[in-house]
Formats: structure tokens, C-alpha cells, sequence
């Protein structure tokens, strides 16, 4: 990562949050840039390649999603998505993009600074829950996983997946047979707390991508496997390298 923490662009067409947030990231290591319009944002990322987005939906020019739309053709920074909209769907309208992350306004700069620190900890290090001992290469039938690189090949080709969904891959994959509930996810790589009204949403909406991009039929998926009521779990023995 640049500078000390990390690099994060914060976008947002209000002068005061982007103060705000500027301020406060600051102070805690991070190196901060702006940018007040979805134009802008997209020039300055390209110019000072941050480490991670916060980035707000409602904006002049170009909006949120067509940001998180454009990036997505060329990198898998990480998004945070900040929205005042209340509409559910159009809350995670951002998710299918492929924004990791959403937040609703008004919301809690305390909040969001724990939600940054873990997607930038999820994303620079391998996941530490059981994980296989040594392994850097993971076999699945078609699939290989490099979990020191993290990337993942289908039929020896490599394909695109965002770090949130590569964190969700490797969590199932280490943990072969365990059942892990939606709010455990949430927890794990999002750094949610526990206690707060958490929407659990956002981990379908990954899953759903990720079983596009690693199942044969994602509508008969045979890797990530949907336990009813519960959460999610990887049948499959592993084997690594």
C-alpha cells in the first residue's frame, strides 16, 4: 500500500463531507485525495491510483454507479459506496456493480473508518481463519486458486475477481465443509459488529457474482452450496500445492 495506511479517494459532490472525511482519515495514516464529481473521480483515480474508494452515489456529471461501472472495466479497487437512497434495490444496485461495500447516509465516520480498515487488511493479507498451513496453490476440479497472489484460474484461464470476492472464495475453500452464516461472513471480512442492524444482503449479492464467475451453472452451483437457513458452505476436498 502507498504512503502509511493506505491511499483513499473519497468522492462526494458535498463540500462538507468530503472535509470531514479528509480530516479524519488523515489523522488516523491514510493519505487522503478528493474529488466532488463522478468526471472528476475517475481522472483522479487514474492519476494518484488509490488504494480504496469511498465513493457517494448522488452526483453531478457522472453518478456513483456509473463510476463503479467504468472502474470496474479496469481495476478491482476496492468501492465503499455511500447512498441516501432508500429504496433497497437501489441500495445494492452499487453491489452488483461490483462495489465491495455500501453505507447508508446519514452514517458514522467511526463506522466507515472500521469498514476501511478491514477491507484494506482483507486485501493485503491472507485470510487467517484456519487456513491451510503453507499452501499457495489450490486445486478444485477446474479451478486454482494462488492464495499468495490472489488469483484464481478456470480451465487455466485466468479470471476477474474483486477482493472481496476472492476473500469470500478463499474463506469457503479453507474452510471445506463448515457452514458460515451470512452475519459471520459480515463480521469476518467486513468488519461489521456485532449488534447492529446489519444488512445481510450484501454477502447474497456477492455470492451470487462470485458463483457467476467460478460455477459451470451458477443456477445449479456444485462449489458454493446455499445451506437453507443458514449460511453457505465449499463440499468440495481440496488439494494443495
Amino acid at each position: 500500500m502507498s504512503g502509511h495506511k493506505g491511499k483513499i479517494l473519497v468522492v462526494d459532490d458535498e463540500a462538507s463531507i468530503r472535509r470531514i472525511l479528509e480530516t479524519r482519515l488523515s489523522m488516523i495514516g491514510y493519505d487522503v485525495v478528493t474529488a466532488s464529481d463522478g468526471e472528476e473521480a475517475l481522472s483522479t483515480f487514474r492519476v494518484s491510483t488509490p488504494d480504496l474508494i469511498v465513493l457517494d452515489v448522488m452526483m453531478p456529471k457522472l453518478d456513483g454507479y456509473g463510476v463503479c461501472q467504468e472502474l470496474r472495466k479496469e481495476s478491482d479497487v476496492p468501492i465503499i459506496m455511500l447512498t441516501a437512497l432508500g429504496n433497497v434495490a437501489d441500495r445494492i444496485t452499487g453491489l452488483e456493480l461490483g462495489a465491495d461495500d455500501y453505507m447508508t447516509k446519514p452514517f458514522s465516520p467511526k463506522e466507515l473508518e472500521a469498514r476501511i480498515a478491514c477491507i484494506l487488511r482483507r486485501c493485503f493479507h491472507k485470510t487467517s481463519v484456519n487456513t491451510t498451513p503453507n499452501s499457495t496453490i489450490i486445486r478444485v476440479g477446474n479451478l486454482k486458486i494462488d492464495t499468495n497472489k490472489r488469483q484464481v484460474y478456470k480451465n487455466e484461464q485466468r479470471i476477474r475477481l474483486t477482493g472481496v470476492e476472492f476473500s469470500l472464495l478463499e474463506l469457503l475453500v479453507n474452510n471445506s465443509g463448515k457452514v458460515f452464516s451470512r452475519l459471520e461472513m459480515l463480521q469476518l471480512l467486513w468488519g461489521c459488529v456485532p449488534g447492529l442492524h446489519l444488512d445481510t444482503r450484501v454477502v447474497d449479492v456477492h455470492i451470487s457474482r462470485l458463483r457467476t464467475k467460478v460455477e459451470d451453472d451458477p443456477n445449479l452451483p456444485e462449489l458454493i452450496i446455499t445451506a437453507r437457513g443458514s449460511g453457505y458452505f465449499f463440499p468440495r476436498i481440496i488439494e494443495s500445492q
